[in-house]
């Protein structure tokens, strides 16, 4: 698979790059390789290997969630720019 300049004028449109035309050819020779490359890696066998889910062998440590007392609302408010008896006042946001 090779791309033409007509392949790499749309997808800088999809993608919303601007391109100058003097860099096209060594865009469309860029990313001829790029895909040259990857035809070339279809050729190797991977037949038995597990496919990765993620690159890291890290183990996330979570923990179980806990009910614990929140702030003190006063407490809270009392930093408050603007605030009403139990809550914080904020701009409208929608009309």
């Amino acid at each position: 698979m090779s791309i033409d300049k007509q392949t790499l004028q749309k997808i800088a449109h999809l993608a919303r790059l601007e391109m100058k035309e003097e860099d096209t050819d060594k865009m469309l020779n860029d990313m001829n390789q790029m895909l040259a490359f990857v035809e070339k890696l279809k050729e190797v066998d991977t037949t038995g290997v597990e496919p990765l889910v993620t690159m890291s062998h890290e183990i996330n440590a979570l923990r179980e969630d806990e009910n614990k007392p929140h702030l003190n609302r006063e407490k809270a408010l009392a930093n408050a720019p603007k605030k009403d008896a139990q809550y914080f006042r904020v701009p409208k946001v929608l009309e």
